[in-house]
């Protein structure tokens, strides 16, 4: 029998791809290699061309909730379980900048021991990931609107960090008055040096743009909830002038405390107010809110150091592809994600000498 239920079913048709995706496609990934290339010049060490420095990574476990209603009782989360986790800590630009060039933030997380059936590419792994930004609409509506930002990022990669911190701290100051007038942050500002410098740990993450959740259409929020991390929440970094501000911040929490957060989904309503191809809008909550569907947590842990981050920077790969068929990305954006990891991906395995391959386990994970 047909459950009864407010929310779209996912069908293929959600999805309208431009006839002109491919050529999208091959010029952002051009775009990103030049990104990787030049880096790779001058440290001698290829790293990601988007979100390169990491500021923690973490041991969690994920515990899928057991009384789920059936609109949330999806995929991954159909039945309760636990699973051992990593997340990644990071920033956006594709170069390692001081922590004073100030620029939205991300948490990459891959669930291991996942099984069902496999998107494309995955097969044969057991992973899921969910690839998530301290912001709730992507900066761009899609493709071609994001390759124009890229490219113009590109051409400063590896230039003039000074300028680039003179430039932070003005777009700050004009973000506050945004937010002043406003009431929420431009994404824009922040991509561009104006996220506010805040402790990383006091952030919520959106997947920005959707994803499957299997009979239905969902965005994906991670919020932390235990009260030694939503008391950082707004709360400034201790030492801004720090070159890894946020990376020592991190550390220090975690020598301390433990952390709790909510894997929350807000599934789709309707094409017209919560779109697919859009992904600069953002999913009015008072129609459909993000609800929990999981509990993360990690122990207190030492959450960076030489040994972790070779482990988790050099040896694994995050991208939104990497997953349940239940859980396929959707939209323009989520579309190019799939070969452009997939390029970054066999471009540091090439220029570093390493394997990068989907975890069985988290049991070689530094300590």
């Amino acid at each position: 029998m047909a459950i009864n239920t407010p929310y779209l079913r996912y069908t293929p048709t959600v999805e309208t791809p431009e006839s002109d995706e491919a050529e999208t496609s091959r010029s952002l990934n051009e775009t990103m290699r030049s990104i990787s290339e030049t880096t790779l010049a001058d440290g001698g060490h290829a790293i990601r061309s988007v979100h390169a420095k990491a500021h923690g990574a973490l041991k969690a476990e994920l515990s899928v909730a057991a009384d789920l209603p059936p609109e949330l009782a999806q995929g991954l989360f159909a039945k309760p379980g636990r699973y051992p986790v990593v997340m990644r800590f990071s920033t956006i630009p594709g170069d390692i900048l001081d922590d004073s060039v100030s620029t939205p933030r991300g948490v990459a997380i891959k669930i291991v021991g996942v099984e069902g059936e496999r998107l494309e590419g995955s097969e044969g792994d057991a992973t899921q990931d969910f690839v998530l930004v301290n912001g709730p609409a992507f900066s761009a509506p899609g493709p071609k609107q994001f390759l124009s930002t890229l490219k113009l990022l590109a051409k400063t990669t590896d230039r003039a960090e000074g300028l680039k911190k003179v430039a932070s701290a003005a777009l700050r100051g004009v973000q506050s008055a945004v937010v002043a007038t406003t009431g929420s942050p431009s994404p824009t500002l922040a991509t561009l040096g104006g996220q506010a410098e805040t402790h990383i740990l006091g952030d919520s993450f959106y997947s920005q743009v959707p994803l499957r959740f299997g009979d239905h259409i969902a965005k994906i929020s991670l919020a932390p909830v235990s009260p030694e991390l939503k008391a950082l929440a707004s709360a400034p970094l201790a030492d801004t002038s720090a070159p890894n501000a946020i990376r020592e911040a991190v550390l220090e929490h975690f020598r301390r405390h433990g952390g709790t957060w909510e894997l929350r989904a807000q599934l789709c309503l309707n094409l017209d107010d919560m779109p697919v191809e859009d992904a600069s809008v953002v999913w009015p909550e008072e129609a459909s809110s993000y609800r929990t569907i999981a509990t993360l947590m990690a122990a207190p842990q030492i959450s960076w150091s030489e040994a972790r981050a070779a482990f988790v920077d050099d040896g694994l790969s995050f991208s939104p592809w990497h997953g349940l068929a239940a859980h396929r990305p959707l939209g323009g954006i989520m579309r190019m994600r799939k070969s452009a990891y997939e390029m970054g991906k066999r471009f540091r395995a090439e220029k570093n000498g390493r394997i990068i391959e989907e975890p069985k386990s988290l049991e070689s994970l530094p300590e």
